[in-house]
């Protein structure tokens, strides 16, 4: 299965969340307000948020279906990271009104014992994501997909956040109608949370960072390949799902140009088997040698 093979399968798993969002976000909704429930509204909210950050990935994986061309010699495969990039801002406004309406709703006093309904409707919701995080996690692996990956730990989040507000809606039961509240600034501190995440992530990745234990996992790699006498530079950015990679080696400067040439096939197809790299450059240079002068 080739790059953009894998990105059409991982559309199914984008449909899949945008489906469930929809569903369970206009449901919470509705039972939040008719059980009075300021910790399912906000749960509500949250799939809400998540219904655009899902259609962000579908529009992300859909660009980066696009062949390369004479402005993208790589391929648009980062258009999926600008757009998970996007949902981060949407989802931290969304995070922020959640706050703000449930602080407001604080101060004004309303402190009423939401319906226990409403716990049973949440704890219902978070079964179901947690069924959708077990199909998108299973489908991530399977085509190792990061950003499918990621889908499906909000997926994962979404059904603790579910747990959360089913908590606070029975504590609420017992005399405490305020933990209801309490839940619903926790609810809109996690999408915060959830979206500076995503925004750290992104732009890292956007930035050309890379995390350093990876770097040397590919280091050690090249070590290893027959012929290699010293791993002068390794360099890797991430390139949507997939990495990108240049390396510099030395080999001894007496072998004839074909047998350089194959020592970098060699390295080449060691970092694609074993690490999974869309495209390795690799850069070749005779070894010098010490000269030790007398003083």
């Amino acid at each position: 299965m080739n790059a953009y093979e894998e990105i059409r399968k991982g559309e199914r798993g984008a449909w899949v969340s945008i489906v469930a969002y929809l569903v369970l976000s206009a449901f919470k909704l509705i039972c939040g307000y008719l059980f009075a429930s300021s910790a399912l509204l906000a749960d509500g909210f949250n799939n809400l948020t998540d219904i655009v950050a899902s259609i962000a990935v579908l529009i992300g994986l859909r660009i980066s279906q696009k062949p390369p061309d004479s402005d993208h010699a790589y391929g648009h495969f980062r258009a999926e990271t600008v757009a998970a990039l996007v949902a981060s801002f949407i989802m931290a406004m969304v995070g922020l009104q959640v706050l703000v309406e449930a602080v407001r709703s604080w101060y004004e006093g309303a402190f009423v014992a939401p319906n226990l309904w409403a716990a049973a409707v949440a704890v219902v919701c978070a079964v179901v994501m947690l069924g959708v995080y077990r199909y998108n996690h299973r489908l991530a692996k399977q085509i190792n997909s990061q950003a499918l990956m990621a889908a499906a730990k909000d997926n994962r989040s979404d059904a603790w956040v579910s747990i959360g507000a089913a908590i606070g809606i029975i504590g609420a039961q017992f005399g405490l109608p305020w933990l209801d509240k309490v839940a619903a600034i926790a609810v809109g501190l996690l999408i915060c949370k959830t979206a500076w995440e995503i925004f750290r992530d992104s732009t890292h990745r956007l930035t050309d960072g890379f995390d350093q234990k990876e770097l040397t996992d590919l280091r050690s790699s090249v070590a290893r390949v027959p012929g290699v006498e010293m791993i002068k530079d390794v360099k890797a950015r991430v390139h949507g799902s997939h990495v990108l990679v240049d390396v510099v080696i030395e080999v001894d400067g007496g072998l004839s140009l074909i047998e350089g040439h194959q020592i970098c096939d060699r390295v080449e197809e060691r970092l694609k088997r074993s690490h999974n790299i869309m495209h390795v450059h690799v850069h070749v240079e005779p070894k010098t040698e010490e000269v030790t002068r007398n003083p």
